[in-house]
């Protein structure tokens, strides 16, 4: 039997880059693949190319930026597939800019796309799930999230983009802790693969190998992780950031309390340079912002 066998996953960004190589491998593993994307040209073909391999799919042009256009992303796919066992929030956007050159509209079409796009699409997801669960019923829901080594230490002239994807990350952790009671899992992905966001930016580093090489950017690197994490079989693991490129695979590792220091009473002001001086002393520094 394959591993996500007749489980419905919603992929949110799959008429191209990594979602369309997330949609085609879930659907070669057995699941039916609702396809969300703006374009329709593009998901329409993401939608053939499954049926012409043999899977199940459909597609909807939904607004994952409203609660409602989510709420009928979700409810075409249950009236399409009949339940839903999975989310992948993967649709996302730019627009990159130094911090003093960033505007509202610059702040505010990177957060709702990214950030409240997640939230949207997830909470319909998880409010179905829990009243399936108080209904009685075994759950086995998955919520996969899409963050971003921007998300995890920033990233020169991506400050909306970076703050998105490093709220993302908090979404995930919290998804994890309020959900697991409903037999919800949330995890996060930070990729790297070729995608129409990056391949024009890093079109010189992103370039397929001409020598036949394997081809570390090809998004498809990335999709066997998210369908391990769509299917039964990730049941015990929720709360993770996994950073994915080529054939690398690890898991982040967040902010933790650092090392200690303890007056007992409170500092005066005038002790608080020495004390700081001390921490920075014996606290591992964090990874550089990248670009910097």
């Amino acid at each position: 039997m394959k591993i996500c066998e007749n489980r419905t996953v919603i992929v949110t960004g799959s008429g191209g880059g990594l979602g369309r190589a997330y949609a085609l491998a879930l659907a070669e593993h057995g699941a039916n693949v609702m396809v969300v994307d703006i374009n329709a040209i593009a998901a329409d073909k993401t939608v053939n190319d499954i049926r012409a391999a043999g899977g199940r799919a459909a597609y909807n042009l939904g607004d994952i930026t409203s609660y409602d256009g989510a709420g009928d992303i979700f409810k075409a796919t249950l009236d399409t597939f009949g339940d839903v066992h999975a989310v992948v929030n993967n649709a996302g956007n730019n627009r990159d800019r130094m911090f003093t050159s960033l505007t509202e509209a610059d702040w505010d079409q990177v957060i709702n796309v990214h950030l409240k796009g997640h939230f949207c699409l997830s909470s319909h997801a998880a409010k179905y799930w829990r009243g399936k669960s108080k209904a009685g019923e075994d759950i086995s829901g998955r919520i996969v999230n899409t963050s971003s080594g921007a998300g995890l230490q920033g990233s020169v002239g991506q400050t909306n983009y970076s703050a998105a994807k490093g709220g993302i990350l908090t979404l995930t952790l919290n998804q994890a802790a309020e959900l697991a009671r409903y037999g919800i899992t949330a995890n996060a992905v930070a990729p790297q693969g070729r995608t129409g966001m990056t391949e024009k930016v890093f079109a010189e580093m992103m370039k397929i190998p001409e020598d036949g090489s394997f081809d570390a950017f090809d998004p498809a690197n990335v999709a066997p992780l998210i369908v391990y994490l769509c299917s039964e079989k990730s049941s015990h693991i929720t709360g993770q950031c996994f950073e994915s490129f080529g054939g690398k695979l690890s898991i982040a590792q967040g902010w933790k309390t650092g090392p200690v220091k303890d007056k007992g009473a409170r500092y005066d002001v005038d002790e608080i340079e020495q004390v700081v001086a001390e921490l920075t002393e014996i606290t591992p520094p964090a990874q550089p912002v990248y670009g910097a």
